[in-house]
């Protein structure tokens, strides 16, 4: 396996000479690490498949922390292994740690997580080359063999297809993400609009949501516009749908279970909301998105290609109704000539 870098890539010398003799089809067990929630979690769609597609005849372990399995590709890998997250605490270290050792001895290990948790895990298990993204020198040096640089400029789901590229394999692009599910079926197109997020810090005021939907659902009558509830119980959306109880193309839903939950966001026209795990859920369905951020680095979730765009100030102040609105509606309007 020749590295293929030059700048922008990082390998130990003991990770060049290893690297050096490999051979790929020798390759039989791979794990990867995703210590990551919903969001973070479809967004490795693309460096599974392409994985997949690299090494056939591998053995492919997708570590995941129990706290965090919403989500998981189960469909795309071989085998899960689950270590304890902080939903577990009261679980003795002995047992923690037999169970991260129950991941076994693999030919490469990806930490797609670089958490505390994946950095033990890492330690923990034996490999020929252990690769990865990490954000500080000293930890590619204490944990891996190989690493490429991890940019909070670049789209996350094609920054982690880089540790498949420092080896000089070629990836798709746009990354593919090939979602196991079928477009829910509504009698009109939809756009939807989901004001939740990870916390209520990342959340535009839920005012300038009931304006927007307001002013959407009178310009573009052709559409459904329905307001997507959180799982949580402060995830409450009265306050944006009670305002527009008298337009009759404006509803609310809550759906619990997450195979619907993709199915509806799949068949949807657009998708608005915050920088939360259902709009990296739409982007993977291939919904046109838009995402509202304030809290949190946009660059790193705005796919700059087909039909999403991200709505932010320079300054971090949060945007404005008016920017929010003239971004769906530009959307939206492209997407009529597309059609």
């Amino acid at each position: 396996m020749k590295l293929w870098f030059k700048n922008g890539g990082w390998a130990s010398g003991r990770g060049r000479r290893v690297a050096a003799s490999i051979d790929p089809a020798a390759i039989k067990k791979i794990a990867v690490i995703r210590h990551a929630a919903l969001g973070d979690m479809v967004l490795t769609r693309p460096f599974l498949i392409e994985l997949r597609g690299i090494f056939p005849n591998a053995e492919i372990t997708l570590s995941l922390c129990s706290n965090y399995t919403r989500g998981a590709p189960e469909d795309l890998v071989d085998r899960l292994h689950v270590v304890y997250g902080s939903d577990r605490k009261e679980v003795p270290l002995k047992e923690q740690i037999a169970r991260v050792r129950e991941l076994g001895e693999q030919d490469l290990i990806f930490d797609l997580a670089v958490t505390p948790r994946s950095f033990y895990t890492c330690l923990l298990t034996r490999a020929k080359l252990k690769i990865s993204f990490p954000y500080k020198a000293i930890q590619r040096r204490l944990f891996y063999d190989v690493a490429v640089q991890r940019s909070d400029f670049q789209f996350e789901a094609d920054n982690i297809l880089d540790m498949l590229r420092i080896f000089g394999y070629r990836v798709a692009y746009p990354p593919q993400f090939l979602m196991p599910v079928e477009p829910f079926h509504h009698p009109r197109p939809y756009v939807v609009y989901f004001p939740s997020a990870s916390t209520p810090t990342r959340c535009w005021p839920k005012g300038l949501f009931s304006q927007l939907v307001g002013a959407l659902s009178e310009k573009f009558p052709q559409y459904d516009h329905i307001v997507l509830k959180g799982i949580g119980e402060w995830e409450t959306i009265d306050e944006i749908v009670d305002p527009l109880a008298g337009q009759n193309n404006v509803s609310a839903m809550q759906l619990n279970d997450f195979d619907e939950t993709l199915s509806f966001v799949k068949g949807a026209s657009l998708l608005v909301g915050n920088d939360t795990g259902i709009r990296h859920v739409a982007i993977a369905c291939e919904t046109p998105t838009i995402g509202i951020f304030f809290d949190s680095e946009p660059y790193r979730y705005w796919p700059r290609y087909d039909f999403h765009d991200a709505v932010f100030c320079s300054d971090a102040t949060v945007p404005s109704l008016s920017a929010v609105q003239l971004s769906a509606e530009a959307l939206l309007a492209r997407l009529a000539r597309s059609a």
